[in-house]
């Protein structure tokens, strides 16, 4: 018989509402019971003081991105400036050093209560393109260390085969390329899923995959019943130069390419005609929005609100690691969408929680995890109502206290798969994340 662990929860996010004195009976890694109205702990139970949730999803992340966080904040540029800095710091990953890397980065996201990250992976190869001894070093470096630093990973491994719009990869793009979408896929297929690692598929963009390719990918997808992510408008140029080269819109060439539908994830969508938006909805292709990257590089303020009225599902995604920390990535999206229109209220607080649990993680492939109910995976975080920034308000509005006051400094406790990876803020697997990150950033910079 598995062992049965039971965890307190002070207060508990049941999806609706905030239940005070919740007992959480975890076995084999999963929830089997939740058990309201234990106004103290049970005999024996592992304490979780504050208002624990389902373990947050961050369904779009670009770990080795972290590196460029102050560095790309420095002076003015557009987005396709910084892209250049970041192919600097794609130049000198290897596998060693992007294991290095990405376990920081993740230990980082678990101190932020990130129990689940989607990785959209597109740095295949070595520098100028050739393929390393075992083909899939790269993805292998960042299954490893996802495990290393406890939190469960969805693989985007990503098809990246064009520089824009059929023309060849350039010098830092060779790494990313596997040729034709048909040698990506027989790569891919390579990658094994384990326990706490489940792959997905990507396409990087409409100009980094040709017209005809989109379908070999979108079938790989669905062959496997696997997420497939694609990077979606996110740049006006790029709309403008995929109606000049195709006479459609982004969303309208994936469209008639068979790449929106449910399994689908469309990542910034932030320039869409109202066509686009149809589409979307129509499809129930979900959207996941990554705002603090979006205003870090000045993209714009997407049509969410839109998006989710037509049907799409919102998920929230850390992006270019700006800052790691989903409740603020939550909180944004509700202010800017309020710059943006001028009004208050455009999600609840249970709603914007639902994009950073249960919605980010059925974009990535994990449909049964992101809430608290007996069957779910006992992946938990515990966000502190006794700090500077959330002492104050009744536990009743806990909720709304997390969502806009809280910040990542605020986790106090995380759990994934009923295993403690997160206590008082400290993490157990990666004892000092902060030397970690500044060790493994400063290799790559030299």
């Amino acid at each position: 018989m598995p062992v049965t662990t039971t965890y307190w929860a002070e207060h508990a996010w049941l999806g609706d509402r905030v239940e005070p004195g919740v007992a959480l009976d975890v076995a084999d890694g999963r929830i089997t019971a939740v058990r309201t109205g234990a106004a103290t702990p049970p005999p024996g139970a592992e304490t979780l003081r504050g208002l624990t949730l389902a373990g947050l999803a961050n369904a779009h992340s670009h770990a080795f991105h972290r590196a460029l966080r102050g560095a790309a904040q420095a002076g003015e540029g557009t987005f396709w400036t910084w892209r250049d800095v970041m192919y600097g710091v794609a130049d000198r990953l290897t596998p060693d050093s992007y294991f290095a890397l990405a376990r920081a980065v993740y230990a980082e996201m678990a101190l932020a209560g990130i129990t689940c990250v989607g990785e959209f992976h597109y740095v295949h190869h070595a520098p100028g393109g050739t393929p390393y001894a075992e083909p899939n070093a790269m993805g292998e470096a960042l299954l490893a260390a996802a495990a290393d630093a406890g939190i469960r990973i969805t693989l985007l491994d990503t098809a990246y085969l064009s520089s824009g719009f059929g023309e060849p990869p350039s010098r830092h793009q060779r790494r990313f390329s596997d040729g034709t979408a048909d040698a990506w896929a027989e790569r891919a297929a390579g990658i094994e899923p384990s326990g706490h690692a489940r792959i997905g598929a990507a396409v990087h963009s409409v100009r980094a995959v040709p017209a005809d390719q989109l379908a070999t990918v979108a079938a790989w997808a669905e062959e496997r019943g696997a997420p497939l992510h694609v990077h979606l408008s996110e740049q006006i140029a790029e709309n403008d130069a995929c109606v000049e080269a195709y006479g459609f819109t982004p969303t309208a060439l994936l469209s008639d390419h068979g790449v929106l539908g449910p399994r689908t994830t469309a990542v910034h969508a932030t320039h869409l005609t109202p066509g686009d938006i149809r589409l979307l909805g129509g499809s129930a292709t979900g959207v996941c929005m990554c705002p603090t990257t979006e205003r870090d590089l000045a993209d714009g303020i997407g049509p969410a609100r839109a998006l989710q009225d037509a049907g799409s599902p919102l998920s929230l995604g850390s992006d270019s690691h700006a800052v790691t920390d989903l409740l603020e990535e939550a909180r944004a999206m509700e202010l800017d969408e309020r710059l943006r229109t001028h009004r208050r209220g455009n999600w609840t607080a249970a709603q914007l929680l639902r994009a950073a649990t249960a919605d980010g993680h059925a974009a990535l492939g994990w449909p049964e995890a992101g809430r608290i109910e007996a069957g779910a995976p006992a992946d938990l975080t515990t966000v502190a109502l006794d700090s500077v920034r959330t002492a104050g308000p009744g536990p009743e509005l806990a909720a709304e206290t997390a969502v806009f006051a809280a910040t990542a400094a605020d986790v106090r406790h995380v759990t994934v798969g009923g295993r403690r990876i997160v206590r008082d803020g400290r993490h157990l697997l990666v004892p000092d994340v902060p030397r970690a990150l500044a060790e493994s950033i400063a290799a790559l910079r030299g």
